[in-house]
């Protein structure tokens, strides 16, 4: 490994103390230049094999920043097992409506999230990167001059754009799309790691995990665990929106409370009454204390997931958002098993049902038992998540939920949660 004078433990990933979002807002930060970057971070550490990438990525703690916390090296080790040559894959697809973590990093910080990619690359003998984003990305064109400075790097750099489709981004239709063309979540096993784009194996990784693991490979396992949790080391992103003062991309060390990414936001801009913790997948947190972290924390086993944290005001209905997002997921599924083309719009119906206080005597057994039938049993997490979501909206919101029940909705009030317009979603897998 190179070794450089590290950079500051607070301000790993982006230069600043955050990028806000806020109305009118612009995002400050211009991505260095190759010679820039290089200046500032040094050369591209020089890693043996696989198995030396592992060891270090597995020493350092990296955990994939996508949503599920998946352990970086083990993902590592699984493609250096298999017997053809591998393909590396960036996902830069920003999914989570909440989010805009990506967006930041790679305005920000592109090469360091190519490099991670290069790395990766190297040690596993892989002759091709895919970087994805989806179809009519502003960040495409820089994205795009960022790779064309790295002809030397001894990688052929490729850009493939997907559809912009939620669940178009989950790791097996990535490996589909760029196989056959269609961008939906196949049924698994195999992993890609083990059968990825044209049957290779195949690393995807999200744009954050492969920054992460540029710093953990440059700096070291000791510098990467200076912050963090001993079982989530490290530091990550995360979009702050909703009730806050300035809302935004801030970086916080892993294991922080929820008040820390309040309070990195400018402190609640009005009293909460719950946050969505962790993207449309995620769930509702009443406790500002609950640590953010991929280690599941509180009743309904919160993680960080995406990184996209929604404080709702305290006057703002928890029970008619989640049926707003629940409706959302719903039509984004693929369409291709039961639980996502019958359980996700019959649990959309429920909650929409309970949202109006249109509540009938049978619907809260059935909601129940709907959502018990479609937990875990989808082609992918995207059904799963939808439960997750319900599920810990029934808990957060209970004194809502029983004036609900009780025909007594909350009034109208101007949506919290954003939700993309139906121009910005595509309708086609291709």
């Amino acid at each position: 490994m190179t070794s450089t004078t590290p950079i500051a433990a607070t301000a790993r990933l982006l230069p600043t103390r955050g990028v806000q979002l806020g109305r009118g807002a612009r995002m400050p930060l211009a991505a260095a230049g190759l010679a820039e970057h290089r200046a500032r971070y040094g050369a591209v550490p020089a890693i043996r094999d696989a198995r030396e990438l592992a060891a270090v990525v597995d020493a350092a703690g990296v955990r994939g920043r996508g949503g599920a916390g998946f352990p970086t090296a083990r993902k590592i080790t699984a493609v250096a097992a298999g017997r053809r040559r591998p393909i590396v894959v960036v996902n830069a697809c920003e999914s989570e409506p909440a989010s805009n973590k990506d967006a930041v990093l790679l305005r920000g910080a592109t090469h360091l999230v190519l490099d991670g990619a290069l790395i990766a690359a190297r040690a596993l003998r892989a002759p091709t990167v895919v970087v994805c984003l989806h179809r009519g990305d502003p960040v495409t064109a820089q994205l795009s001059a960022a790779m064309a400075e790295r002809g030397g790097d001894g990688v052929d750099w490729r850009l493939a754009e997907v559809p912009r489709r939620y669940v178009a981004s989950e790791a097996s239709a990535l490996a589909r799309f760029l196989t056959d063309g269609e961008a939906r979540p196949t049924a698994r096993p195999p992993r890609p790691e083990q059968r990825g784009v044209r049957g290779r194996p195949t690393l995807i990784d999200n744009a954050e995990t492969l920054a992460q693991l540029a710093l953990a490979v440059r700096y070291g396992p000791d510098w990467y665990r200076a912050v963090g949790t001993r079982s989530d080391p490290g530091t990550a992103l995360v979009t702050v929106s909703g009730c806050v003062a300035r809302p935004g991309v801030y970086e916080i060390e892993l294991g922080a409370p929820l008040s820390a990414a309040i309070g990195a936001a400018g402190g609640p801009a009005a009293p909460i009454g719950g946050t969505l913790v962790g993207g449309y997948g995620g769930t509702w947190v009443r406790d500002p204390g609950l640590p953010l972290s991929h280690d599941p924390a509180g009743p309904d086993g919160t993680t960080i997931g995406a990184g996209a944290i929604v404080a709702l005001p305290a006057d703002a209905c928890g029970v008619t958002e989640t049926a707003r997002v629940l409706r959302f997921l719903a039509g984004e599924s693929a369409g291709q098993c039961g639980p996502c083309a019958f359980g996700l719009p019959a649990v959309a119906d429920d909650v929409a049902r309970l949202a109006a206080g249109r509540v009938d005597a049978d619907l809260a057994a059935r909601l129940t038992r709907r959502l018990r039938q479609v937990n875990g049993r989808g082609a992918c997490a995207h059904p799963t998540g939808a439960v997750r979501l319900a599920r810990s909206m029934l808990r957060a919101f209970a004194d809502d939920l029983r004036a609900h029940q009780a025909g007594r909705p909350c009034p109208p009030r101007p949506p919290v949660l954003p939700i993309p317009a139906p121009t910005m979603m595509e309708r086609t897998w291709q």
